[in-house]
């Protein structure tokens, strides 16, 4: 009996990272880079990073969806996952994608982005044959392995050649294709950012549509009409997300100021929710990362 391409196929994960702590206030930093040759349907999310993403798809195809559209994907094709956005992706089950990606953050992340045409309404670069897309990916892995005093540098420049390469491929894409950007987009838009932003505070979806001078009713509806989720439900989950990030990451701080760090006012609401959604109440989470039951 034959043996299938992809029985024979290997999967694979690997990720590095920046060997220096970054400066605090620091304009650009990468964060780590890595690569995979996915299983098939391979599916992170829906979900949501503190950070960009950029992936670059070095063979096979899958789907990206994001702000209420969903992309077909192959060879050649990068996608940007803004901080914050809800978003998802799935390598396809005959020919998964092997792929590589970037994370990085700071101010000038956003205004470089947003001087190349690349944001959350428009993810999506097609590369063609430039080759040199996955060199770079490649570099910044080896200038992270190196651990060298000059990694960080290294990769902040190498970063910026990559930025400068998916300049040159959006440039015919962008002038062939009309504008797209639909008013709704805009706003729906306005309203991740408003709550990506300021989740930790006591804000409400009234105060939210009131501060981007729209009706509630009219927002919500947009709102789930491009993300699938109403306001509610968003700010909801994107506050678990950060609850679970805190209990993994700081042991030192207590349910309750966990749940005040995240937005909610009432640590037994915070409890009962994080359970609804995770099976497990914040301390036995906490408990099964923190100190796991040895297996055997």
């Amino acid at each position: 009996m034959p043996v299938s391409s992809s029985a024979k196929r290997t999967y694979s994960y690997y990720v590095v990272s920046n060997p220096e702590t970054p400066t605090e206030g620091s304009p650009l930093t990468v964060l780590f880079s890595g690569n995979s040759q996915t299983r098939p349907g391979h599916k992170p999310g829906p979900k949501v990073v503190d950070y960009y993403l950029i992936h670059h798809i070095l063979s096979g195809k899958g789907t990206y969806a994001c702000m209420g559209r969903t992309y077909q994907l192959g060879a050649g094709d990068s996608f940007l996952i803004e901080p914050g956005q809800l978003i998802h992706y799935a390598a396809d089950w005959d020919e998964p994608w092997h792929y590589c990606w970037i994370a990085f953050e700071g101010p000038q992340a956003s205004m470089m982005l947003q001087d190349i045409g690349l944001s959350s309404l428009a993810p999506i670069v097609h590369t063609g044959r430039r080759r040199k897309i996955g060199a770079l990916y490649r570099q910044i892995q080896l200038a992270f392995q190196s651990r060298s005093a000059g990694a960080n540098l290294r990769a902040n420049g190498l970063l910026h050649l990559l930025f400068a390469e998916y300049a040159e491929a959006l440039r015919p894409q962008q002038a062939s294709m009309p504008r797209q950007t639909t008013g709704g987009e805009q706003t729906v838009q306005q309203a991740l950012q408003y709550l990506t932003a300021q989740y930790a505070e006591p804000i409400t979806i009234e105060l939210m549509a009131e501060t981007l001078g729209y009706n509630r009713a009219y927002l919500s509806t947009l709102f789930k009409k491009h993300t699938g989720l109403t306001p509610v439900t968003f700010l909801l989950r994107l506050r678990l997300d950060k609850a679970r990030h805190l209990l993994r990451e700081r042991p030192e701080l207590t349910v309750e100021q966990i749940a005040s760090s995240v937005g909610f006012q009432d640590p037994l609401y915070f409890s009962k929710q994080f359970k609804r959604h995770y099976q497990a109440s914040p301390t036995e989470y906490r408990n099964a990362v923190l100190h796991p039951i040895p297996q055997g």
